[in-house]
């Protein structure tokens, strides 16, 4: 299961013990930063193509999508693996 907010990831990681299953989430830790929806989403990894990422990279971690097409996948998405972690940038 993947959880993706607008908000600080603490707030869906708050119903982490309740979940029965491997749980991912994506979330904007961060403060200060001020621009349009789509470029904090972009930033944080809290976009479409983060979330379809983590959707197969958590099929990846299950066994049910061979891990060395995730970087054929993060590379098709447009991930950019260099970027640095939007959390302490």
């Amino acid at each position: 299961m993947i959880a993706s907010t607008d908000y600080v990831r603490l707030v869906a990681d708050q119903i982490r013990a309740y979940v029965p299953a491997p749980y991912y989430v994506l979330g904007t830790d961060g403060f200060g930063k001020s621009d349009t929806r789509k470029a904090l989403r972009h930033h944080f990894e809290v976009d479409a193509k983060m979330v379809a990422y983590t959707a197969l990279r958590a099929l990846a971690d299950s066994g049910d999508y061979p891990q060395d097409k995730l970087a054929v996948a993060m590379k098709n998405l447009g991930v950019d693996s260099s970027k640095s972690n939007p959390a302490i940038s």
